[in-house]
């Protein structure tokens, strides 16, 4: 090697797209290929005993290639953004030094550019407006919450899910305390992450094409027990649980209530699910230097030309 290669920073790629893309297939396609392992950057994944509602990879599809930052959290915990980056880049160090791909996959927008670009250090907690803030989402739910940071601050909102009350309060409180937009201050006292060249790939595919697969899934999930796993995790956790305001679970632990019926519940799901793979692609198609691909993940062309946008990465 020479000495302009031996200087060379190692590549990491970042796999980005919406729910029901194909993310996991074309991440162990391209692992197996380049021996590489894949660091999940799902804000759902993490979370241990949450196996039906969620898109995880299977045990044999782990099998296959290393996962990491998958089943690593107790469904009691709230992590952060920062949490979450803090442990990512300490994974990515470990499968550099193994002299590995590492694969960034996953399509909590937030979660990504915490890893990527770092984060601001915003003001101070204030826990008098967190106490009415938390008081407003008792009264009147998370998405009046969201409701209120999207007039405030529009961008921030669209990457944040509507039931992520944490996250919205948090956004809602920087904006409040500091009066700025938190998305003004994403990029100031940043401290991104260094020692990779970072190629990113996004999956885009045919919007109807989308649909139908992301309401199979959300079909998929009933049929295989994700109402009996929402009773479980509420039984064991309380209702209250963030894991629980998540996709599918929120519809399921609906339904378990009384409040809506098996059809409705199915409905909503796949309906919510939806609504987020089209926040997630307005939110990526911000983000700086995507290298867009229009398909699904398991596609053999989109295969093709993900890998030849990781050989040309490999020889820049």
């Amino acid at each position: 090697m020479n000495e302009a290669g031996a200087k060379r920073e190692p590549l990491l790629i970042a796999l980005v797209g919406p729910t029901g893309s194909g993310k996991t297939a074309l991440s162990i396609t391209l692992a197996e290929r380049y021996d590489g392992e894949i660091i999940s950057c799902d804000s759902v994944a993490l979370y241990r005993e949450l196996e039906v509602g969620t898109a995880k990879p299977s045990a044999a599809e782990r099998a296959r290639v290393p996962h990491h930052l998958i089943d690593v959290l107790d469904p009691s915990e709230t992590p952060t953004a920062g949490d979450y980056a803090r442990r990512a880049r300490e994974v990515l160090r470990d499968v550099n030094s193994r002299g590995k791909l590492p694969i960034v996959v996953g399509g909590t927008g937030l979660y990504m550019r915490a890893l990527l670009a770092g984060l601001f250090a915003g003001p101070p907690r204030s826990e008098a407006l967190r106490g009415r803030l938390r008081r407003k989402e008792a009264n009147k739910g998370a998405t009046y919450l969201h409701r209120m940071l999207s007039r405030i601050d529009k961008t921030a909102a669209e990457g944040i899910h509507p039931n992520d009350a944490p996250k919205v309060i948090r956004a809602i409180e920087v904006c409040l305390t500091s009066r700025l937009k938190m998305s003004d201050l994403w990029d100031r006292g940043r401290e991104p992450l260094t020692g990779f060249r970072v190629l990113r790939i996004g999956l885009c595919p045919e919007r109807n094409a989308l649909y139908m697969r992301i309401n199979r899934r959300a079909e998929q999930m009933f049929e295989a027990g994700l109402v009996e796993e929402t009773a479980m995790l509420r039984d064991k956790y309380g209702e209250n649980a963030w894991p629980l305001s998540s996709l599918g679970y929120k519809q399921a632990l609906q339904l378990l209530r009384g409040e809506i019926d098996r059809k409705l519940a199915l409905w909503a799901a796949q309906q919510a699910h939806r609504n987020y793979a089209k926040r997630q692609m307005t939110w990526f198609r911000r983000e700086p230097d995507v290298h867009w691909l229009n398909g699904f993940g398991d596609d053999p062309e989109i295969v093709f030309k993900a890998v030849e946008a990781v050989e040309s990465a490999l020889r820049s």
